[in-house]
């Protein structure tokens, strides 16, 4: 098991299959699925897909979402990270997107912001990428917040399947 990262309180490595109950918990709460379509997981299957499909991400892209883990208590607190978008959205097509989801009772810790931080610098002084993509759901004030505290900078709002959303980008010179 790879970690990529570590901060102050978090650790962020591989996703692994012994993960899943915390995905379980992550992303069958409708709450923290408000801003994503709404569509939570019904069962445990449905998170060891999503486990595996990650894991894929690692061998075919080099990269994929990092699993967030609580120093202090060693939980799975949810993911974070850079992904490989090889389908157009927006416009632009092979973009590395930042993204973040939170078991809603670590949600306020400032956790998605330390984990996002750390993403970014990861992007720019690990894997040299040129320019690290983020957007959210024009009605999800804290995910856009988070990209912001991330160093991204708001660019414009575009249509994503009927839902307005705003992008976001930082290039490594900024």
């Amino acid at each position: 098991m790879e970690v990529f990262v570590e901060t102050e309180r978090l650790i962020l490595r591989e996703i692994i299959p012994g993960d899943v109950e915390g995905m379980f918990e992550l992303d069958s709460d409708k709450e923290v699925h408000k801003y994503l379509g709404n569509k939570p997981v019904t069962s445990i299957e449905e998170s060891r897909k999503t486990i595996e499909f990650v894991r894929q991400q690692y061998i075919e892209n080099g990269i994929g979402r990092s699993a967030i883990i609580e120093k202090a208590t060693n939980s799975f607190v949810g993911w974070t990270g850079l992904k490989l978008v090889k389908e157009t959205v927006n416009k632009h097509t092979n973009f590395y997107d930042l993204g973040y989801r939170l078991i809603r009772k670590y949600w306020g810790k400032g956790y998605a912001t330390e984990s996002a931080l750390a993403s970014v610098k990861y992007g720019f002084q690990t894997i040299n990428l040129s320019e690290i993509i983020g957007m959210a759901d024009i009605r999800n004030f804290a995910s856009q917040n988070v990209l912001e505290k991330s160093g991204l900078k708001f660019i414009e709002t575009f249509d994503r399947e009927g839902v307005l959303h705003n992008w976001f980008s930082i290039l490594r010179e900024e």
